[in-house]
């Protein structure tokens, strides 16, 4: 009995120690797009504009304490070629940053991929998904990288302002959930002026 009291404690020290070494978390699989809906008759020209990110979810995101996450803007302008330039505004460090990339459709409208995607080392695919929008109000979107022989995927929901309904807030929360998102992974970022505010 007691040899097998101590084996029972070298390994769960053993597992313990294994735990340790390897500081990143385990990510939380990445959804198929089939469970992922796409914005029926999806109208680009309605969509450019300035949105606000009022919710945000993701297996790499994690919920701080409450008021630490600031919004941040992105702004999509649509090229002549049904391309967007897409520049996100956040501030980091008491200072204005500004995120450039493009999304290039492809042949499912509402649906585009990273455009130029070999200048961003290590990245493998990034599709980006319109799941549902009404063009004035809101817009929730899926975001999917492979990176690193890992996947990454986010959940985003956009405000033409910076509130938005107690409804769609949950409507937001309920769809971070189907795709196997946990509360501690669904952040509501704390509304700001700097940077954001033109």
């Amino acid at each position: 009995m007691p040899l097998g009291l101590l084996w029972l404690g070298l390994t769960l020290l053993g597992a313990l120690h294994i735990q340790a070494q390897d500081p990143t978390p385990k990510l939380i699989p990445a959804p198929s797009l089939r469970r992922v809906p796409l914005q029926r008759n999806f109208q680009d020209e309605q969509f450019q504009g300035k949105w606000y990110v009022v919710g945000l979810a993701g297996n790499a995101v994690q919920k701080r304490e409450e008021g630490q996450e600031p919004m941040y803007s992105t702004t999509y302008e649509l090229n002549e070629d049904r391309s967007f330039n897409v520049t996100s505004t956040l501030l980091r460090d008491q200072r204005c940053d500004h995120w450039i990339r493009t999304f290039v459709p492809t042949s499912r409208p509402g649906q585009y991929n990273l455009g130029n995607i070999k200048s961003y080392p290590g990245v493998k695919n990034y599709i980006v998904r319109v799941v549902a929008t009404d063009y004035s109000q809101y817009a929730m979107m899926f975001f999917r990288k492979g990176s690193r022989n890992k996947q990454f995927f986010k959940t985003t929901l956009y405000g033409r302002t910076k509130e938005l309904s107690p409804e769609l807030r949950e409507r937001f929360t309920r769809f971070a959930k189907s795709l196997g998102l946990p509360d501690d992974r669904i952040v509501f970022p704390t509304p700001i002026d700097q940077c954001i505010d033109d």
